[in-house]
Protein backbone atom coordinates (compact mmCIF):
# COMPACT_ATOMS: atom_id res chain seq x y z
CA UNK A 1 0.00 0.00 0.00
CA UNK A 2 1.31 3.14 -0.96
CA UNK A 3 1.26 6.08 2.04
CA UNK A 4 1.15 9.92 1.72
CA UNK A 5 5.46 9.10 2.29
CA UNK A 6 6.07 6.68 -0.29
CA UNK A 7 8.67 8.37 -2.79
CA UNK A 8 7.85 9.88 -6.07
CA UNK A 9 4.51 10.63 -5.10
CA UNK A 10 2.87 13.90 -4.42
CA UNK A 11 2.29 14.70 -1.11
CA UNK A 12 -1.13 15.88 -0.01
CA UNK A 13 -1.56 19.84 1.00
CA UNK A 14 -0.85 20.27 4.61
CA UNK A 15 -4.00 22.40 5.32
CA UNK A 16 -6.06 19.68 4.60
CA UNK A 17 -4.85 17.77 7.29
CA UNK A 18 -6.36 15.81 9.16
CA UNK A 19 -8.72 13.18 7.02
CA UNK A 20 -11.55 11.18 8.01
CA UNK A 21 -11.95 9.90 4.35
CA UNK A 22 -9.12 7.63 3.20
CA UNK A 23 -9.94 8.50 -0.11
CA UNK A 24 -7.81 6.36 -3.02
CA UNK A 25 -6.82 9.27 -5.31
CA UNK A 26 -5.56 7.98 -9.19
CA UNK A 27 -2.05 8.09 -8.46
CA UNK A 28 -1.58 5.79 -5.85
CA UNK A 29 -2.26 8.25 -2.68
CA UNK A 30 -4.48 7.76 0.23
CA UNK A 31 -5.74 10.51 2.29
CA UNK A 32 -5.99 8.17 5.85
CA UNK A 33 -4.06 5.27 5.02
CA UNK A 34 -3.58 4.40 8.43
CA UNK A 35 -7.28 5.26 9.72
CA UNK A 36 -8.34 3.65 12.87
CA UNK A 37 -11.13 2.10 11.06
CA UNK A 38 -9.52 0.53 8.74
CA UNK A 39 -10.21 1.90 4.96
CA UNK A 40 -13.19 4.03 5.84
CA UNK A 41 -15.75 4.30 4.33
CA UNK A 42 -14.24 1.89 1.21
CA UNK A 43 -16.12 -0.74 3.43
CA UNK A 44 -18.59 0.43 4.51
CA UNK A 45 -19.63 1.49 0.78
CA UNK A 46 -19.24 -2.00 -0.55
CA UNK A 47 -22.16 -2.59 2.20
CA UNK A 48 -24.29 -0.26 0.64
CA UNK A 49 -23.30 -0.67 -2.87
CA UNK A 50 -25.23 -3.47 -3.70
CA UNK A 51 -28.42 -2.39 -2.96
CA UNK A 52 -28.50 1.23 -5.07
CA UNK A 53 -28.57 0.88 -8.94
CA UNK A 54 -25.40 0.08 -10.84
CA UNK A 55 -25.97 2.91 -13.24
CA UNK A 56 -27.61 6.06 -12.05
CA UNK A 57 -27.08 8.35 -15.19
CA UNK A 58 -30.17 10.66 -15.10
CA UNK A 59 -30.87 10.29 -11.55
CA UNK A 60 -30.50 13.23 -9.07
CA UNK A 61 -28.50 12.19 -5.81
CA UNK A 62 -28.35 14.01 -2.39
CA UNK A 63 -25.21 13.48 -0.03
CA UNK A 64 -26.18 15.37 3.73
CA UNK A 65 -22.47 15.17 5.69
CA UNK A 66 -20.51 14.59 2.39
CA UNK A 67 -17.25 15.06 4.41
CA UNK A 68 -14.77 14.74 2.20
CA UNK A 69 -17.01 13.61 -0.69
CA UNK A 70 -16.55 9.74 -0.75
CA UNK A 71 -20.31 8.33 -0.74
CA UNK A 72 -20.72 11.51 -3.41
CA UNK A 73 -17.39 10.43 -5.75
CA UNK A 74 -19.01 6.88 -5.74
CA UNK A 75 -22.43 7.96 -7.16
CA UNK A 76 -21.05 10.21 -9.55
CA UNK A 77 -18.95 7.30 -10.72
CA UNK A 78 -22.18 5.59 -11.55
CA UNK A 79 -23.65 8.61 -13.12
CA UNK A 80 -25.68 10.48 -11.03
CA UNK A 81 -25.36 14.22 -10.33
CA UNK A 82 -24.89 14.69 -6.85
CA UNK A 83 -25.39 17.57 -4.43
CA UNK A 84 -22.89 16.87 -1.56
CA UNK A 85 -24.14 18.91 1.93
CA UNK A 86 -21.54 19.54 4.55
CA UNK A 87 -21.26 22.37 7.34
CA UNK A 88 -17.87 21.82 7.99
CA UNK A 89 -15.87 24.27 5.84
CA UNK A 90 -12.42 21.67 6.17
CA UNK A 91 -14.35 18.96 5.21
CA UNK A 92 -15.74 20.83 1.85
CA UNK A 93 -12.30 22.49 1.21
CA UNK A 94 -10.99 18.58 1.19
CA UNK A 95 -13.92 17.62 -0.57
CA UNK A 96 -12.88 20.55 -3.77
CA UNK A 97 -10.14 19.54 -3.77
CA UNK A 98 -10.36 16.02 -4.43
CA UNK A 99 -12.34 16.21 -7.23
CA UNK A 100 -10.01 17.65 -9.52
CA UNK A 101 -9.18 13.93 -9.51
CA UNK A 102 -12.16 12.02 -8.59
CA UNK A 103 -15.07 13.89 -10.58
CA UNK A 104 -13.52 14.13 -14.01
CA UNK A 105 -17.44 14.72 -15.35
CA UNK A 106 -17.61 17.34 -12.72
CA UNK A 107 -21.06 15.90 -11.53
CA UNK A 108 -21.08 16.72 -7.92
CA UNK A 109 -21.92 19.99 -6.57
CA UNK A 110 -20.42 20.70 -2.80
CA UNK A 111 -22.17 23.00 -0.96
CA UNK A 112 -22.01 24.71 3.02
CA UNK A 113 -25.68 23.82 4.35
CA UNK A 114 -27.19 22.03 6.97
CA UNK A 115 -29.69 19.41 7.00
CA UNK A 116 -32.12 22.17 8.38
CA UNK A 117 -31.58 24.26 5.73
CA UNK A 118 -33.35 21.38 3.04
CA UNK A 119 -36.81 23.17 3.41
CA UNK A 120 -35.18 26.12 1.42
CA UNK A 121 -34.45 24.00 -1.90
CA UNK A 122 -37.79 22.75 -2.50
CA UNK A 123 -36.60 19.84 -3.84
CA UNK A 124 -36.82 15.89 -4.13
CA UNK A 125 -33.98 13.54 -5.13
CA UNK A 126 -34.12 9.80 -6.08
CA UNK A 127 -31.38 8.97 -3.57
CA UNK A 128 -30.67 10.66 -0.39
CA UNK A 129 -27.38 9.38 1.73
CA UNK A 130 -27.67 10.67 5.16
CA UNK A 131 -25.11 8.27 7.04
CA UNK A 132 -23.26 9.39 10.00
CA UNK A 133 -25.51 12.62 10.94
CA UNK A 134 -28.49 12.13 13.13
CA UNK A 135 -27.18 11.49 16.16
CA UNK A 136 -24.92 14.88 15.91
CA UNK A 137 -28.35 16.51 15.76
CA UNK A 138 -30.53 18.61 18.30
CA UNK A 139 -33.63 17.70 16.21
CA UNK A 140 -33.19 14.44 14.75
CA UNK A 141 -37.19 14.06 14.45
CA UNK A 142 -37.59 17.57 12.33
CA UNK A 143 -33.97 16.81 10.37
CA UNK A 144 -36.03 13.10 9.27
CA UNK A 145 -39.06 14.45 8.26
CA UNK A 146 -37.31 17.12 6.23
CA UNK A 147 -34.81 14.32 4.76
CA UNK A 148 -38.07 12.58 4.16
CA UNK A 149 -39.91 15.28 2.39
CA UNK A 150 -36.85 15.29 0.06
CA UNK A 151 -36.88 11.35 -0.89
CA UNK A 152 -38.38 10.48 -3.79
CA UNK A 153 -36.90 7.56 -4.31
CA UNK A 154 -34.25 6.04 -1.80
CA UNK A 155 -32.96 6.99 1.61
CA UNK A 156 -29.69 5.25 2.93
CA UNK A 157 -29.52 6.45 6.96
CA UNK A 158 -26.45 5.09 9.16
CA UNK A 159 -26.50 6.26 12.69
CA UNK A 160 -24.50 5.44 15.97
CA UNK A 161 -27.13 3.16 18.04
CA UNK A 162 -27.29 2.49 21.90
CA UNK A 163 -25.84 -1.38 22.74
CA UNK A 164 -28.27 -4.22 21.74
CA UNK A 165 -30.82 -5.78 18.53
CA UNK A 166 -34.21 -6.19 20.33
CA UNK A 167 -36.90 -4.63 19.00
CA UNK A 168 -40.45 -4.32 20.41
CA UNK A 169 -43.41 -3.54 18.26
CA UNK A 170 -45.38 -0.85 20.05
CA UNK A 171 -49.09 -0.83 20.08
CA UNK A 172 -51.10 1.48 18.20
CA UNK A 173 -52.26 2.98 21.72
CA UNK A 174 -50.42 2.77 24.55
CA UNK A 175 -53.27 2.83 27.93
CA UNK A 176 -51.37 5.50 30.16
CA UNK A 177 -51.56 2.73 33.49
CA UNK A 178 -48.97 0.86 31.05
CA UNK A 179 -45.97 2.69 31.17
CA UNK A 180 -43.94 0.30 32.77
CA UNK A 181 -43.89 -0.96 29.19
CA UNK A 182 -41.83 1.35 27.86
CA UNK A 183 -38.80 0.23 30.08
CA UNK A 184 -38.92 -2.96 27.96
CA UNK A 185 -35.67 -4.32 26.26
CA UNK A 186 -36.61 -3.02 23.12
CA UNK A 187 -38.86 -0.43 23.24
CA UNK A 188 -38.37 2.44 20.80
CA UNK A 189 -36.32 4.37 22.94
CA UNK A 190 -33.34 7.41 22.51
CA UNK A 191 -30.61 8.56 25.19
CA UNK A 192 -30.08 11.92 25.01
CA UNK A 193 -26.21 13.08 25.87
CA UNK A 194 -26.00 15.98 27.97
CA UNK A 195 -21.86 16.55 27.62
CA UNK A 196 -19.64 14.62 25.66
CA UNK A 197 -19.73 11.02 24.17
CA UNK A 198 -16.05 9.80 22.83
CA UNK A 199 -14.99 13.33 23.12
CA UNK A 200 -17.48 14.75 21.08
CA UNK A 201 -19.90 16.97 21.87
CA UNK A 202 -21.71 17.30 19.03
CA UNK A 203 -22.73 13.58 20.16
CA UNK A 204 -26.64 14.16 21.14
CA UNK A 205 -28.27 10.81 20.78
CA UNK A 206 -27.90 7.66 21.34
CA UNK A 207 -31.28 5.75 20.01
CA UNK A 208 -31.63 2.20 20.11
CA UNK A 209 -32.58 0.45 16.96
CA UNK A 210 -36.24 -0.18 17.89
CA UNK A 211 -36.05 4.18 17.70
CA UNK A 212 -34.39 4.65 14.51
CA UNK A 213 -37.16 2.27 12.79
CA UNK A 214 -39.88 3.90 14.83
CA UNK A 215 -39.00 7.37 14.04
CA UNK A 216 -38.71 5.83 10.05
CA UNK A 217 -42.01 5.03 10.06
CA UNK A 218 -43.44 8.08 12.03
CA UNK A 219 -41.48 10.49 9.19
CA UNK A 220 -43.19 7.90 6.01
CA UNK A 221 -40.18 6.09 5.59
CA UNK A 222 -40.65 1.74 5.66
CA UNK A 223 -37.43 0.17 5.65
CA UNK A 224 -36.75 -2.23 2.95
CA UNK A 225 -33.20 -3.92 3.45
CA UNK A 226 -30.33 -3.51 6.41
CA UNK A 227 -27.18 -4.00 4.47
CA UNK A 228 -24.86 -3.67 7.38
CA UNK A 229 -25.22 -2.43 11.02
CA UNK A 230 -26.61 0.71 12.04
CA UNK A 231 -27.64 0.95 8.64
CA UNK A 232 -31.42 0.75 6.80
CA UNK A 233 -32.12 1.52 3.14
CA UNK A 234 -35.55 3.12 3.44
CA UNK A 235 -38.27 3.95 0.88
CA UNK A 236 -41.26 6.17 0.83
CA UNK A 237 -44.51 4.57 2.51
CA UNK A 238 -47.44 4.19 -0.05
CA UNK A 239 -50.70 6.28 0.45
CA UNK A 240 -49.36 7.51 3.30
CA UNK A 241 -52.60 9.71 4.62
CA UNK A 242 -54.44 10.66 7.53
CA UNK A 243 -55.32 13.03 10.47
CA UNK A 244 -51.88 11.99 12.38
CA UNK A 245 -50.32 12.80 9.24
CA UNK A 246 -51.38 15.67 8.67
CA UNK A 247 -50.36 17.40 11.98
CA UNK A 248 -46.86 16.40 11.18
CA UNK A 249 -46.92 17.99 7.78
CA UNK A 250 -48.34 21.04 9.57
CA UNK A 251 -45.81 20.73 12.39
CA UNK A 252 -43.17 20.94 9.52
CA UNK A 253 -44.53 23.82 8.07
CA UNK A 254 -44.56 25.54 10.81
CA UNK A 255 -40.85 24.33 11.54
CA UNK A 256 -39.17 25.33 8.15
CA UNK A 257 -40.89 28.42 7.74
CA UNK A 258 -43.51 27.68 5.01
Amino acid sequence: MRTLQSSGHRSLPGELAPWFHNLHLPDGLQTAPDHPLGDFPRWKWRQIAAHLPARMDGMHALDIGCNAGFYSFELARRGAQVLALDIDEHYLAQARWAAGSLDPHERVEFRRMGVYELASLRARFDLVLMLGVLYHLRHPLLALDLVAEATAGTLVLQTLTQPGEQRVQPPHDLPIGERERMREPGWPAMAFIEHELAGDATNWWAPNRACVEAMLRSCGMDVVAEPGDEIWVCRPQAGRNGAQHERVREELRAANGR
